[in-house]
């Protein structure tokens, strides 16, 4: 993996620094607003699909942006399939400068309203809470950057380098409309990616660290097939393809990747590890100190949440075959899903799963959708420390430290197009309300004018 090219000094000074001194405005009319939006965008069904209503969001949003003082011309909607993708720009004083870019999508993932204890598409707070498909995935984040804006105009703000604001209509699927996008700005100078929630609470809704994310794993599927002459079930013969499929697939199942660490997760273990148990907590600096110390590994593989920080998983997640009860199969399929560690090229991943499927008869092909594999983003002090500063406006000494994330995102196609992009959603969560994908969906509100103030400081600072 190559080398991640920020000096570890400058990341360590960066978490002194704090927003004691940071000037104190009123900007209750974006946190209102931020919320108001939130509402009417998780009320329009933007899934891909017949029906689907990105287009309508990137709508709201436009009409937000335009009465908030962005001329009309400079906030574009194009249309993509059934969806859509919106760039709204802010020229700025010194157009020899690389553009500023904040991104995030607009598209969401199925939910079906039978299994919902609240229709997913009603938004509703109860309890300081936002329920609605997209609360936080990411439909609230998407407001917040759009009512910041809208209060930066308001303030008189003037950035120096110029600022964009990329909407997506298709993260969750194919990321047809994020790939436009990046190659329409290929020439920014780092991305904001407001996508997910970046600050975990405790259980009693303390926050307890913040961690931004400036790196994330490759997605990749791999298909695997097995043929055979088939023939009457009471003639059977060796080899049975259902029975060469199970073979190689318990085999995969026990083949272990190489345990592996980057600049950026062993940052993430030794700032993470202090809100742990005490056994997960000890083998993220075992493992932090030493990626080959077999304790730790164990350790950290058999915990869900650490398994996939350490190193490249594949797992089989579907699997079909044979063509009647009473014949012997004549083809049998299965995937494998794997979420590679940065540094690793598709084809190497799928080597190593046809070395350990250990049958030539087991045909391998990568049939990978909407994925790229990507390095990881430099720790860049400015970064670094503008974030820091940000969360220290509204929680004041709270840890800052970075992450890799498992999943795929927006930062992917924009990495792919050399631009450092980072994960820096301003929201905090519990653990046990992370519903992303999931049922009852939802994201505290209270957080709001923190992440306004988060918005304004963090992109002044990398603006101006």
């Amino acid at each position: 993996m190559r080398k991640i090219a920020a000096a570890a000094t400058g990341f360590v000074a960066s978490l002194a620094i704090s927003a004691g001194h940071a000037k104190s405005v009123d900007h209750s009319r974006a946190d209102a607003q931020a919320l108001e939006l939130a509402k009417q965008a998780i009320a329009l069904r933007s899934v891909r699909g017949p029906g689907n209503q990105a287009p309508q969001v990137a709508a709201l949003f436009k009409s937000a942006l335009v009465a908030g003082g962005f001329a009309d011309a400079d906030v574009t909607i194009t249309p993509v399939d059934d969806t859509a993708f919106l760039i709204a720009r802010w020229k700025g004083r010194d157009s020899k400068l690389k553009p500023l870019i904040i991104a995030g999508h607009m598209d969401v993932v199925e939910a079906k309203p039978s299994d919902w204890q609240r229709d997913p598409f009603t938004p509703i707070v109860e309890n300081g809470l936002l329920y609605g498909r997209g609360a936080s995935d990411m439909k609230l984040d998407d407001a917040l950057a759009v009512a910041s804006l809208i209060e930066l105009k308001r303030q008189g703000y003037k950035p120096r380098r110029d600022i964009a604001l990329v909407l997506s209509g298709d993260e969750e699927t194919t990321m047809k409309t994020t790939e436009m996008e990046s190659k329409e700005l290929s020439n920014g100078e780092m991305v904001l990616n407001v996508d997910g929630t970046g600050g975990t609470l405790d259980p009693q809704g303390k926050p307890q660290y913040f961690s931004w994310s400036g790196a994330e794993k490759t997605y990749a599927d791999f298909e695997m097939t097995v043929t055979s002459p088939g023939g009457h079930s009471s003639r059977p013969y060796d080899p049975n393809a259902i029975s060469q499929m199970a073979a190689a697939l318990v085999r995969i199942g026990q083949y272990k990747f190489k345990p592996e660490l980057s600049d950026l997760t062993r940052e993430y273990f030794k700032g993470a590890a202090n809100y742990e148990s005490p056994e997960i907590g000890a083998a993220m600096r075992a493992f932090a100190a030493d990626p080959t110390d077999a304790k730790a590994i164990a350790t950290l593989r058999a915990n869900p949440s650490t398994v996939g920080k350490i190193g490249t998983t594949c797992v089989a997640t579907m699997i079909k075959g044979g063509h009647a009860l009473n014949a012997l199969p004549q083809s049998v399929a299965a995937n494998i899903n794997c979420r590679i560690f940065p540094g690793h090229p598709r084809e190497q991943i799928m080597a190593e799963l046809q070395h350990a499927a250990g049958d030539p008869a087991v045909k391998f092909k990568d049939v990978s959708e909407g994925s790229v594999a990507t390095d990881a983003s430099p720790l860049r002090t400015d970064l670094v420390n503008a974030v820091t500063k940000a969360i220290h406006i509204g929680y004041p000494g709270v840890p800052v430290f970075p992450t890799m994330s498992a999943g795929a995102s927006d930062s992917m196609w924009f990495r792919k197009e050399h631009i450092p992009s980072y994960g820096v959603s301003p929201l905090f969560i519990k653990d046990s309300d992370r519903f992303s994908h999931g049922l009852n969906e939802r994201i505290p509100v209270d957080g709001i004018p923190h992440a306004v103030s988060y918005m304004l400081s963090l992109v002044t600072d990398l603006s101006k």
